[in-house]
């Protein structure tokens, strides 16, 4: 750890599951710190404990003090301490709290150093067989429906792989939404990473939605990773217009026809009801 009148922050990413996936960097600068910021210092103490790191001062950090804490914790940096800050899982301010706190220190005129390790969207991404040459993350999503499909709608033209955290009674939901608003996507469920029941559920949307509404519970941290829109094959299909008119001299109905074509395009519904309008 690095020497000065003054200390500084440092952000250190834990593990998401697995208590083995900590680097040696961390653990040393967990070892060295003068005081440990954490989400819950319950769950950082059994952390600590597990690595043999004992007689340090834990400091509780979460989203319902962090702006008061993040003056104090300037205040034990700006005395010559060195402060780690950590999450419940995975890398602080990341979905987590920290972002008040590197603010902080930052408008202070204070070093902040990164301690890289695990996170739940890139160890998703990575593993997806999604696109990974771009990708958006956006955390989670609102929990009221109006606002998510909004969230949803605005990112539909997004040429990347979405990534968003969500929550096990949320996510039968949250795919329905994404079903609605961005058509019948390839999507993938990762759910309890890096743990004991680690899945990856691999399909459509609708084929996740059916998969995760027949089963009773369902449990763990999720991340949600949709594919992007249109590709270059779905392009060159015949127009929308022709395609409905196709399945309805099928004897398809009409509005089952405008479903079947959306959802080949991989478009929402609503996409298509307007492009039909406007033709």
């Amino acid at each position: 750890m690095k020497t000065a009148k003054h200390g500084g922050l440092y952000l250190v990413a834990t593990p998401i599951g697995n208590l083995e996936d900590i680097t040696l960097r961390a653990l040393r600068v967990l070892r060295e710190a003068h005081v440990i910021a954490c989400e819950d210092t319950r769950h950082t103490r059994g952390l600590l404990t597990r690595y043999e790191i004992s007689g340090k001062r834990l400091l509780s950090c979460h989203e319902h003090n962090e702006e008061a804490r993040a003056a104090e914790l300037v205040e034990l940096m700006q005395a010559g301490e060195n402060v780690a800050l950590v999450s419940d899982a995975g890398t602080p301010a990341i979905s987590d709290p920290g972002y008040r706190v590197v603010q902080a220190a930052i408008n202070a005129g204070l070093p902040v150093f990164s301690i890289p390790g695990p996170v739940a969207a890139v160890a998703a991404l990575a593993s997806s067989g999604l696109p990974s040459d771009a990708f958006c993350f956006h955390g989670f999503l609102p929990a009221k429906q109006g606002q998510r499909r909004t969230a949803l709608e605005a990112l539909r033209d997004e040429p990347a792989t979405l990534i968003f955290y969500e929550a096990p009674h949320r996510i039968v939901k949250t795919l329905a939404d994404v079903i609605e608003t961005l058509g019948d996507r390839p999507v993938v469920v990762a759910r309890e990473l890096t743990k004991l029941h680690e899945e990856l559920l691999r399909g459509s949307a609708r084929q996740a939605l059916d998969e995760l509404n027949g089963r009773e519970r369902i449990k763990g941290e999720i991340v949600l990773l949709v594919g992007r829109g249109e590709s270059p094959a779905q392009a060159e299909q015949a127009p929308l217009a022709e395609r409905v008119a196709e399945l309805i001299a099928d004897g398809v109905g009409r509005m089952d026809a405008i479903k079947q074509a959306a959802r080949e395009r991989g478009v929402s519904k609503r996409e298509a009801y307007r492009e039909l309008e406007a033709e």
